[in-house]
């Protein structure tokens, strides 16, 4: 699968269109639309389900220098009060601040980042290490292991510092329950 056949159905979601425009016009900084909702857009259109089946939420990573629970509260308003009305969850997150409660709530150290996409890069998985941003009329694709397993429906763990087995299998678990064709590759 190339870049662009991988955004085309990325985008078929009109949700994932509509956020994408969105954080564009609010111009968040290294702002990105990440992970999960990007990967299961593709695996449900590969699969002939309905675009949005089966995704919990929509992820949106940004990173400002600004480490405050109120510049990240802010963020998180602005983007609720732009596009909370399309009845789906949004999590936004300031990467900058990830490493000031990452630890409590995982039970592992996570090392302060210095943009977004280093944020992707410690996704739990591999095939969910993308992003996508609308810059104008273009996008950018973050996507360092490439759409290999997306396209192959492969879920395999991504061995990085903050990797559990523990959330990889649930994880994994809760997909094979929406996605029974995905292959899942051991920890």
């Amino acid at each position: 699968m190339t870049k662009n056949e991988f955004l085309a159905l990325v985008l078929r979601n009109p949700i994932n269109a509509m956020i994408a425009r969105e954080l564009d016009m609010l111009a968040l900084p290294d702002a990105w639309i990440v992970s999960g909702c990007l990967v299961q857009s593709v695996w449900n259109a590969l699969t002939g389900r309905p675009i949005d089946y089966g995704i919990a939420d929509y992820d949106v990573f940004y990173f400002d220098g600004d480490t405050s629970w109120a510049a990240e509260d802010a963020v998180i308003r602005a983007v609720e009060a732009r596009i909370g009305g399309l009845g789906v969850k949004i999590e936004a997150r300031n990467q900058a601040r990830v490493h000031l409660w990452y630890p409590a709530k995982h039970g592992v150290p996570y090392p302060p980042l210095a943009r977004a996409t280093e944020g992707i890069d410690r996704f739990l998985t591999q095939n969910t290490m993308i992003g996508i941003r609308r810059t104008g009329e273009a996008y950018d694709v973050y996507a360092p292991h490439g759409f290999d397993d997306v396209a192959g429906l492969i879920v395999r763990p991504n061995p990085g510092p903050n990797f559990s087995a523990a959330n990889y299998a649930a994880k994994a678990a809760r997909w094979k329950a929406f996605w029974p064709e995905i292959t899942v590759l051991e920890a």
